[in-house]
């Protein structure tokens, strides 16, 4: 069989999920990548090799790499939601930590957890592919490149930090460019030269094969079957190519490297495919008036589950509501909607809001990574393992996570409130991702940002401020209130208005109006609910949520 007919590409979660969007630590530059590669790898006995412990790396990051806990145990964190777990062994460490009364007990818990040590090697350096270069800040562009890279079809603009975590053009790029450097961070030592490299003779392990797994995947022939790399690496008919031997059981350096470059191509289940051939759902309307078409595609008809995508962008001026099979499980990006209200009630895999304003977003729960960008008066409700947000202004984030939310750099005045709605399915969805109600760090947030750890760039809502929301549509499930309830002071909050209310209503009665006074005073109330409704928005919400006439109906999907 000839080597033509297999195709690898670059798995897109690894960098859409776990590539944080901030500069990584200086210190995780190959050089010392390379040293701890070699130091664990020699220190197999204890707790480093094959696998990763929490205690080793806190030992590693924080005294040899002098990271802050809190950012070791961010990339530890970060990591392991991208490993494979089902959501019940989730629950149950959720369930392990919220019993913990102490912060020396929940250290004692983290003693106990480990990851795959070589592909956390591999996802510590992918941490560069947010590294802010000189150069590129400079001309704006990579160096040109023998190879074709044609612009992402992504709503194209430049490259820059925050689109490359979705762009698979960058993430094919930064593998074909660091490939040696990767491969070499997983050699045993003994195959490296004392200045860390690899000669023409270096060999590759099988773990290490399986190791790259992590980032990369592929498939025979256009076959519809996707494979991880190593058994496509380790197939009979492949060894000669992928430089396998039986007998000494490892690859040649060279060899694979060469298979490598020349089987990487591009990502058919990536965000351009997705673009560019997707299946167009007609989900959102066209506003009368407007020039800006609303473009929502997706993959689903073709992608494995673990692929999906769905992209979504310039819904403006209108309420899309969709609770459907395509989002479940899916890689999610909302790009520049404006004056809309979007509700996706379905368990989500990841979400990232970028350029949007003036709107509201309702998510179900999301499995891993909620991020927001560049985002400008926008609220977000949404129960997710973690949240993170850079450059946005005047923003408000409803939310339960059992992680810190990360502020990263350029954030304005944001505001960190409690989750405080509910959908007949959310519990439901909730244990498919597995997420609980406890802890939830919500009001906890981490400052992860070079420019400063003011603390002062957020504030927690004031009580008096807070309101419940309802969401205002029918569906079958049993959730009937908010999971996990409302914090104290803010319940005593609601109770305190309801007090007011049945007091008014008290006075009202109390008053012996005539039917012309009563007819009066309700047109009195009618035109100041009317002014408020205006005044506060609300109007255009409640007005977004009637159909739109046949013509243009919102389409199932």
């Amino acid at each position: 069989m000839d080597q033509s007919s297999v195709l690898l590409w670059v798995k897109a979660e690894p960098f859409i999920v776990g590539a944080l969007q901030v500069p990584p630590p200086s210190k995780f530059s190959l050089h010392y990548l390379r040293k701890i590669s070699t130091y664990v790898q020699i220190r197999a006995t204890e707790g480093a090799y094959p696998r990763l412990y929490w205690s080793t790396w806190r030992h590693i990051a924080c005294g040899k790499l002098q990271l802050a806990k809190d950012l070791a145990w961010l990339y530890f964190e970060i990591f392991d939601s991208l490993s494979v777990k089902t959501p019940e062994e989730r629950l149950e460490w959720s369930e392990v930590l919220s019993n913990c009364l102490s912060e020396e007990e929940v250290e004692k818990q983290r003693n106990q957890l480990s990851v795959d040590t070589l592909q956390f090697l591999l996802f510590l350096y992918i941490q560069q592919l947010n590294k802010v270069s000189l150069r590129t800040s400079l001309i704006g562009e990579e160096w040109p490149s023998p190879r074709s890279r044609s612009q992402s079809p992504d709503l194209t603009e430049k490259s820059n930090c925050h689109n490359k975590n979705w762009n698979d053009y960058s993430h094919q790029a930064f593998v074909y460019d660091h490939l040696s450097d990767l491969l070499e961070l997983l050699l045993d030592p003994e195959q490296l030269t004392a200045s860390f490299h690899s000669t023409h003779s270096s060999l590759v392990s099988r773990e290490a094969v399986v190791a790259l797994s992590f980032l990369i995947e592929g498939t025979i022939s256009r076959a519809r079957k996707v494979y991880p790399l190593h058994e496509l690496a380790l197939w009979q008919p492949l060894h000669a190519d992928s430089g396998f031997s039986k007998i000494s059981k490892t690859f040649s350096f060279y060899k694979l490297e060469t298979w490598l470059r020349s089987c990487l191509t591009g990502n058919p289940f990536g965000t351009s495919a997705c673009l560019k051939s997707g299946k167009k759902l007609a989900w959102a309307h066209q506003v009368e008036g407007t020039t800006k078409r609303a473009k929502i595609a997706c993959n689903t008809h073709v992608a494995p589950r673990m692929h999906r995508l769905v992209v979504m962008s310039q819904v403006y001026k209108q309420t899309l509501a969709k609770s459907s099979d395509t989002l479940v499980g899916a890689h999610v990006k909302i790009h520049r909607c404006n004056e809309s209200f979007i509700y996706l009630l379905s368990p989500l895999r990841s979400v990232t809001i970028e350029k949007c304003r003036n709107s509201i977003f309702v998510l179900g729960p999301v499995g891993t990574t909620l991020h927001l960008h560049g985002c400008d008066n926008v609220k977000v409700i949404a129960v997710c393992r973690r949240l993170s947000i850079s450059s946005t202004t005047a923003c408000i984030f409803h939310i339960l996570t059992p992680t810190r939310p990360l502020i990263l750099s350029g954030n304005q005045t944001v505001t960190f409130a409690p989750f405080h709605t509910h959908y007949p399915m959310l519990e439901d969805h909730m244990a498919r991702t597995g997420l609980a109600t406890v802890p939830n760090y919500w009001d906890n947030p981490m400052v992860v940002c070079r420019e400063n750890s003011d603390t002062s760039v957020f504030r927690l809502l004031p009580p008096c401020e807070f309101y419940v929301f309802i969401i205002p549509f029918e569906m079958e499930g049993d959730t009937t209130e908010i999971p996990g309830g409302l914090p104290s002071v803010y319940q005593k909050a609601l109770g305190q208005r309801e007090q007011k209310i049945q007091i008014w209503q008290k006075t009202v009665k109390e008053a012996h109006l005539t039917k012309d006074q009563r007819k009066q005073f309700q047109v009195l109330v009618e035109n100041k609910f009317y002014e408020w409704l205006i005044n506060t928005g609300h109007r255009q919400q409640l007005d977004s949520l009637v159909p739109p006439a046949a013509g243009s109906k919102q389409a199932a999907g």
